[in-house]
C-alpha cells in the first residue's frame, strides 16, 4: 500500500501533526473539537490523515530495521526528490510508531483507556473490529473516537456516519456520543449519523438508551432525561427546537448507506447536503444559504449522485452550475 501522492504536501504536513498529537494519552476535548474541524474543512484532510493512520498501524508492529523499508513503500525515492515534505511525514508517523507512540490493544483493553481515533475517506466505507469483538461499519468522510477502560467503553463521533453492532458487556457499557446525545448499548445494533448537531439514532436489533451527553441540555421529549428507542424506531434530535422525535423504520432501511443508498425524511437540504458531500469527489455548494431550509424526503443512490443533482430543479426552485470541482446551486432565475 502506498499513500496518495496526489495530495498537497501541506496537507500531508498537517495530517501528520494531527497524528502526532492525537498519540497522547490524554488528548484534550479542544484537541479532538479542533482535530474534528480540520477533518470537516476539506475531504482531502480525511483522506491523507486515513493514509497516515493505516501507516501508523503496519508501523505499529514494524522492527527498527524495517523503518526504511516502510518509507520506501509508502514514499518512493521519486517522491522523496520531488515532495520532501510528503517523505518527512511519513517519516514522522513511522518514527513515532516505532519509538511506541502507537498503542497497542491487548487483551480486549485500551491500556489507561488511551483513545483511538479513526477516520474513512471521502466516497470510501471503512471496516473497524474492536478489541472486544465489536464492530464497527464507518460511513465515508466519518471520523471517530475510541477510549476503551476496564469500566467503560466510549466511542465519539466526530462527523459522519456509523453502523455499530455491539459486543455485550454488562460490567462495561458502550456508549457513542454523538453531539449532544449519549447512545447507549442495551444488547443492540444500530446506527448513528451526525451532522454538526442534528443527529440520528436507528436501533435494527435490542435496544439503546438515549441521554443529553456531558454538558448538552436536555432535549424536549427526553422524559426523565432518557428515551429507550427498539428494532425497528429511529429517533431525529433537531438542534434548532432541542426536540427529539421518533418514528417507525423498516430494518432493511435503517442503514441503507451501507448499499449505497443515503435515505432521508423531511429533511433540510443543508443537512441532505452534507451527507451526500461524504460520497462526492465534486461538493455540492448553497449559493443563497436559505436554500438550505427546504425539506428533503427522498433516496440519494451514492452511485449516481450527479443524476440526482441534476434533477433537483424539478423538485426544488434551484438552478444547477457544474464547475471542475464543485457544484453550485442557486435561486432559481437568480443572475
Amino acid at each position: 500500500m502506498a499513500i496518495d501522492t496526489g495530495f498537497e504536501e501541506e496537507t500531508m504536513r498537517v495530517a501528520a501533526i494531527w497524528w502526532t498529537q492525537l498519540r497522547d494519552p490524554e488528548p484534550s476535548v479542544d484537541l479532538l473539537e479542533r482535530w474534528n474541524a480540520w477533518i470537516a474543512a476539506d475531504p482531502g484532510n480525511a483522506q491523507a490523515f486515513a493514509q497516515l493512520n493505516a501507516l501508523g498501524e503496519l508501523a505499529a508492529n514494524a522492527s527498527t530495521n524495517q523503518r526504511q523499508q516502510l518509507i520506501d513503500e509508502f514514499a518512493p525515492r521519486r517522491v522523496r526528490q520531488r515532495r520532501p515534505l510528503l517523505a518527512a511525514a511519513a517519516a514522522a508517523v513511522i518514527g513515532v510508531a516505532l519509538l511506541g507512540g502507537w498503542w497497542t490493544l491487548r487483551g480486549g483493553l485500551d491500556p489507561a483507556g488511551q483513545p483511538r481515533q479513526y477516520a474513512s475517506a471521502v466516497a470510501e466505507n471503512r471496516d473497524i473490529e474492536l478489541p472486544d469483538g465489536t464492530a464497527i461499519q464507518l460511513g465515508a468522510a466519518s471520523t471517530l473516537t475510541t477510549r476503551y477502560a476496564s469500566d467503560r467503553r466510549d466511542v465519539d463521533l466526530g462527523t459522519g456516519e456509523a453502523f455499530f453492532t455491539v459486543t455485550h458487556d454488562n460490567s462495561r457499557p458502550f456508549v457513542v456520543t454523538a453531539g449532544p446525545l449519549h447512545i447507549e448499548d442495551l444488547g443492540t445494533a444500530f446506527n448513528v449519523r451526525r451532522t454538526g448537531q442534528r443527529v440520528s439514532v436507528t436501533v435494527t436489533e435490542g435496544r439503546v438508551r438515549l441521554s443529553p451527553a456531558d454538558g448538552a441540555s436536555s432535549a424536549a421529549n427526553l422524559t426523565s432525561g432518557r428515551l429507550d428507542l427498539v428494532a425497528g424506531q429511529r429517533a431525529e434530535y433537531d438542534p434548532a427546537t432541542g426536540a427529539i422525535s421518533v418514528s417507525e423504520v423498516a430494518i432493511e432501511h435503517a442503514a441503507a448507506w451501507r448499499h449505497h443508498r443515503l435515505e432521508f425524511v423531511n429533511e433540510p437540504l443543508s443537512t441532505v447536503l452534507a451527507n451526500v458531500n461524504r460520497y462526492s469527489h465534486q461538493p455540492v455548494q448553497l449559493a443563497d444559504p436559505r436554500l438550505g431550509d427546504l425539506m428533503f424526503t427522498g433516496t440519494v443512490n451514492t452511485t449516481t449522485i450527479d443524476s440526482w443533482v441534476g434533477a433537483l430543479p424539478h423538485v426544488f426552485p434551484v438552478q444547477v452550475s457544474t464547475f471542475a470541482d464543485h457544484v453550485v446551486l442557486s435561486s432559481a432565475g437568480q443572475p
